[in-house]
């Protein structure tokens, strides 16, 4: 299995860009990569709410969005599976979420744990986090989500034997980044063996981005920071979910 790690830039608030982004992205990988996987709320991008709930709920988007079923298609189109994050709206709620797309349907929806995406100061009862980290199946292998804050908060709720993909968004200069990045790979291996984490290019506020891949609480790879890239990885040993299988305990 193939997984492209895709280190682009989004604009908040600017849908068209976006997508053009991930199609540009699917363009890039042609038949290299079984998997794209994009960053946190790459969708909208990070900072596109106003904590005003009116406007906030025509930002956001419900699973059966017209938008939604058009990326739907694009995975169908350019046969590559498509991971990304985006703000949700469910009934009278918006999540930070992670959608799964497979040939053409939604397979897996993570709602983040964690609250710090939120402004503490100005998020109601509208903006919320979900409860479930229960692992899934992606093509057969036993896999695992978590987005940004999640490992920090509560990592051993992601432990896995599988793949844990960990989205973000972490506005570092290059800089900073050399100086937590360490950190970053120890609280991966809280969780799992081998970790994905891919954050996104943005000019405002600045995100240099990157791709990086952990293995046992190490960084194994050299991120490229402040330039659109997409890192491929391969995992030909992952193993097999299985329905009854026990979330592993500490």
């Amino acid at each position: 299995m193939n997984i492209a790690l895709v280190s682009y830039e989004f604009i908040n608030n600017d849908l068209s860009f976006n997508i053009k982004q991930i199609e540009k992205a699917f363009r890039a990988v042609s038949d290299k990569a079984d998997l794209l996987c994009f960053g946190e709320t790459f969708l909208q991008g990070f900072d596109s709410l106003s904590w005003n709930f009116d406007r906030d709920k025509k930002i956001a988007l419900s699973q059966d969005s017209r938008i939604i079923r058009n990326l739907c298609a694009l995975t169908v189109h350019y046969d590559t599976d498509l991971l990304f994050g985006y703000l949700e709206l469910f009934e009278d709620r918006i999540y930070s979420s992670c959608m799964l797309i497979e040939k053409g349907e939604i397979v897996h929806n993570y709602r983040r744990i964690s609250k710090g995406w939120k402004d503490p100061e100005f998020a109601d009862e509208h903006y919320a986090e979900g409860t479930d980290t229960t692992p899934f199946s992606y093509r057969g292998k036993r896999m695992q989500v978590a987005l940004c804050g999640d490992l920090w908060d509560e990592p051993k709720r992601f432990k896995t034997e599988g793949l844990l993909i960990w989205p973000v968004y972490v506005n570092f200069s290059e800089e900073e980044w050399q100086n937590e990045i360490k950190e970053y790979a120890v609280q991966s291996g809280i969780a799992a063996g081998k970790v994905c984490m891919v954050n996104s290019i943005s000019k405002d506020p600045v995100s240099v981005g990157g791709a990086f891949v952990f293995e046992n609480g190490e960084l194994v790879n050299e991120p490229i920071y402040d330039v659109e890239n997409i890192l491929i990885v391969g995992y030909d040993d992952l193993p097999d979910y299985m329905d009854d299988e026990a979330v592993i305990e500490e």
